[in-house]
């Protein structure tokens, strides 16, 4: 009886709430991007082949990470891009047409300097 009143209330310690941090939710998968935004992308934009690319690419460019997050090789506002055309279902042609642009971007230049923060060729998609 004497236990239960002295109940304690701990805090998780820091550790934790970083792991917790790193976390995705079910049916996600964390990256950051080249200016250290993070992402939880859904599972199922791994069979994308935008996603494929930009995967690829992010070996290259810093391997393969052991014991850290996936960084791909874009700014975050590249990434928002692309997640909302495979989001609103993006046309065939259009992802063709994208990872064409990406592997040249990225094979002609610096990624970080094509892929979004001063590219200014972006291939836009309106309705």
């Amino acid at each position: 009886m004497a236990a239960m009143k002295r109940r304690r209330i701990s805090f998780p310690r820091t550790g934790a709430v970083e792991n917790s941090l790193s976390l995705a939710n079910k049916g996600h998968f964390v990256v950051y991007t080249a200016d250290e935004i993070r992402f939880a992308v859904p599972l199922e934009y791994l069979s994308k082949n935008i996603f494929i690319e930009l995967l690829r690419m992010s070996e290259e460019e810093f391997g393969l990470p052991s014991d850290g997050p996936i960084t791909l090789p874009c700014d975050s506002i590249f990434l928002k891009y692309v997640m909302s055309l495979v989001k609103d279902h993006m046309p065939e042609d259009l992802e063709k047409a994208l990872v064409t642009s990406l592997s040249t971007c990225h094979f002609s230049a610096s990624s970080s300097n094509c892929l979004g923060q001063s590219h200014q060729q972006n291939l836009i998609y309106g309705y």
